[in-house]
Protein backbone atom coordinates (compact mmCIF):
# COMPACT_ATOMS: atom_id res chain seq x y z
CA UNK A 1 0.00 0.00 0.00
CA UNK A 2 2.07 2.94 -1.15
CA UNK A 3 0.84 6.34 -1.23
CA UNK A 4 1.67 8.92 -4.23
CA UNK A 5 1.99 12.18 -4.68
CA UNK A 6 0.04 13.07 -7.82
CA UNK A 7 -1.07 16.39 -9.31
CA UNK A 8 -4.21 17.55 -8.15
CA UNK A 9 -6.79 16.83 -10.77
CA UNK A 10 -10.16 18.88 -9.32
CA UNK A 11 -10.82 22.39 -10.15
CA UNK A 12 -9.50 24.18 -7.11
CA UNK A 13 -11.92 27.57 -8.32
CA UNK A 14 -15.14 25.43 -8.24
CA UNK A 15 -13.63 24.35 -4.40
CA UNK A 16 -12.27 27.07 -2.70
CA UNK A 17 -11.85 30.19 -5.43
CA UNK A 18 -8.83 31.65 -4.97
CA UNK A 19 -6.98 28.73 -3.86
CA UNK A 20 -3.03 29.54 -3.85
CA UNK A 21 -2.42 25.93 -2.37
CA UNK A 22 -3.29 22.72 -3.53
CA UNK A 23 -1.84 19.37 -3.56
CA UNK A 24 -2.76 15.66 -3.96
CA UNK A 25 -1.79 12.36 -2.37
CA UNK A 26 -3.44 9.23 -3.73
CA UNK A 27 -3.31 5.36 -2.86
CA UNK A 28 -5.35 2.15 -4.48
CA UNK A 29 -7.56 -0.26 -2.13
CA UNK A 30 -8.66 -3.29 -2.37
CA UNK A 31 -12.37 -2.75 -1.42
CA UNK A 32 -14.57 -1.82 -4.75
CA UNK A 33 -17.43 -1.19 -2.41
CA UNK A 34 -16.18 1.83 -0.89
CA UNK A 35 -17.47 5.35 -1.16
CA UNK A 36 -15.98 8.80 -0.18
CA UNK A 37 -17.90 9.03 2.85
CA UNK A 38 -16.24 5.85 4.37
CA UNK A 39 -12.72 6.68 2.93
CA UNK A 40 -13.11 10.09 4.88
CA UNK A 41 -14.20 8.16 7.62
CA UNK A 42 -11.67 5.69 7.78
CA UNK A 43 -8.84 8.06 6.97
CA UNK A 44 -10.07 10.77 9.80
CA UNK A 45 -11.00 7.50 12.37
CA UNK A 46 -7.97 8.00 14.48
CA UNK A 47 -4.66 10.12 14.21
CA UNK A 48 -1.36 8.61 14.60
CA UNK A 49 -0.19 9.81 18.28
CA UNK A 50 2.34 12.08 17.02
CA UNK A 51 -0.59 13.95 14.87
CA UNK A 52 -2.51 13.97 17.72
CA UNK A 53 0.07 15.32 20.08
CA UNK A 54 0.57 17.97 17.30
CA UNK A 55 -2.47 19.29 16.80
CA UNK A 56 -2.29 19.82 20.96
CA UNK A 57 0.33 21.73 20.07
CA UNK A 58 -1.46 24.05 17.31
CA UNK A 59 -4.07 24.35 19.57
CA UNK A 60 -2.53 25.60 22.27
CA UNK A 61 -0.18 27.80 19.97
CA UNK A 62 -3.07 29.12 18.41
CA UNK A 63 -5.42 30.39 20.86
CA UNK A 64 -3.88 33.64 21.33
CA UNK A 65 -4.01 34.43 17.84
CA UNK A 66 -7.92 34.06 18.00
CA UNK A 67 -8.16 31.05 15.18
CA UNK A 68 -10.30 27.78 15.45
CA UNK A 69 -9.18 24.80 17.34
CA UNK A 70 -10.40 21.52 17.02
CA UNK A 71 -12.25 21.47 20.12
CA UNK A 72 -13.83 24.93 19.51
CA UNK A 73 -17.81 24.52 19.17
CA UNK A 74 -19.41 25.70 16.54
CA UNK A 75 -22.69 28.31 16.48
CA UNK A 76 -24.72 25.77 14.11
CA UNK A 77 -23.98 21.99 14.54
CA UNK A 78 -22.85 20.35 11.81
CA UNK A 79 -22.10 17.07 10.19
CA UNK A 80 -18.70 16.42 10.59
CA UNK A 81 -15.86 13.90 9.63
CA UNK A 82 -13.40 13.56 12.21
CA UNK A 83 -12.57 17.20 12.96
CA UNK A 84 -13.81 18.93 10.19
CA UNK A 85 -17.37 19.72 8.60
CA UNK A 86 -18.69 18.33 5.56
CA UNK A 87 -19.20 21.27 3.01
CA UNK A 88 -20.39 18.82 0.46
CA UNK A 89 -21.39 15.25 0.26
CA UNK A 90 -21.44 13.04 -2.88
CA UNK A 91 -20.87 9.17 -3.39
CA UNK A 92 -17.62 9.69 -5.19
CA UNK A 93 -16.94 13.03 -3.62
CA UNK A 94 -16.64 14.66 0.16
CA UNK A 95 -15.53 17.73 0.84
CA UNK A 96 -14.50 19.22 4.28
CA UNK A 97 -12.72 22.03 5.48
CA UNK A 98 -13.59 25.64 7.26
CA UNK A 99 -13.15 29.23 6.92
CA UNK A 100 -11.16 31.38 9.38
CA UNK A 101 -9.73 34.58 9.98
CA UNK A 102 -5.96 33.37 8.60
CA UNK A 103 -7.12 30.96 6.42
CA UNK A 104 -9.84 28.86 4.53
CA UNK A 105 -9.18 25.28 3.93
CA UNK A 106 -10.81 21.90 2.06
CA UNK A 107 -10.04 18.67 1.95
CA UNK A 108 -11.60 16.68 -0.83
CA UNK A 109 -11.47 13.09 -0.56
CA UNK A 110 -12.41 11.40 -3.97
CA UNK A 111 -12.51 7.63 -4.85
CA UNK A 112 -12.64 6.62 -8.39
CA UNK A 113 -13.17 2.75 -10.06
CA UNK A 114 -8.89 1.77 -11.63
CA UNK A 115 -9.12 -1.53 -12.60
CA UNK A 116 -10.13 -4.14 -9.87
CA UNK A 117 -9.28 -1.56 -7.08
CA UNK A 118 -10.53 1.32 -6.33
CA UNK A 119 -8.22 4.69 -6.02
CA UNK A 120 -8.88 7.19 -2.94
CA UNK A 121 -7.47 10.62 -3.46
CA UNK A 122 -6.77 13.17 -0.66
CA UNK A 123 -6.67 16.65 -2.46
CA UNK A 124 -5.86 19.84 -0.17
CA UNK A 125 -6.85 23.50 -1.07
CA UNK A 126 -6.02 26.30 1.16
CA UNK A 127 -6.38 29.97 0.60
CA UNK A 128 -4.08 32.04 2.94
CA UNK A 129 -5.75 35.67 4.04
CA UNK A 130 -3.08 37.07 5.61
CA UNK A 131 0.71 37.04 7.09
CA UNK A 132 -0.81 34.75 9.64
CA UNK A 133 -2.05 32.31 7.20
CA UNK A 134 0.84 32.63 4.83
CA UNK A 135 2.96 31.87 8.23
CA UNK A 136 0.72 29.02 9.63
CA UNK A 137 1.04 27.05 6.47
CA UNK A 138 4.45 27.02 5.76
CA UNK A 139 5.17 26.10 9.37
CA UNK A 140 2.71 23.27 9.01
CA UNK A 141 3.36 21.87 5.46
CA UNK A 142 6.14 19.31 6.45
CA UNK A 143 3.72 17.97 8.94
CA UNK A 144 0.85 18.07 6.84
CA UNK A 145 2.64 15.92 4.04
CA UNK A 146 3.56 13.05 6.30
CA UNK A 147 -0.17 13.44 7.98
CA UNK A 148 -1.88 12.89 4.87
CA UNK A 149 0.12 9.99 3.55
CA UNK A 150 -0.12 8.57 7.41
CA UNK A 151 -4.22 9.12 7.24
CA UNK A 152 -4.40 7.61 3.74
CA UNK A 153 -2.32 4.15 4.28
CA UNK A 154 -5.37 3.89 6.96
CA UNK A 155 -7.78 3.73 4.15
CA UNK A 156 -6.08 0.57 2.54
CA UNK A 157 -5.02 -0.82 5.86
Amino acid sequence: MTVHEVTPSIDPNTLLPGAQFADAYRVEVEDRGLNARQAAERMMARQPRWAEALLTLRNILVTPFGLKTSGAGSTAPREMVGIFPIVSEQPERLVAGFNDKHLDFRIVVDVATSGAAREVTATTLVLTHNWLGRTYLAVIMPFHRLIVRSLLRQVAA
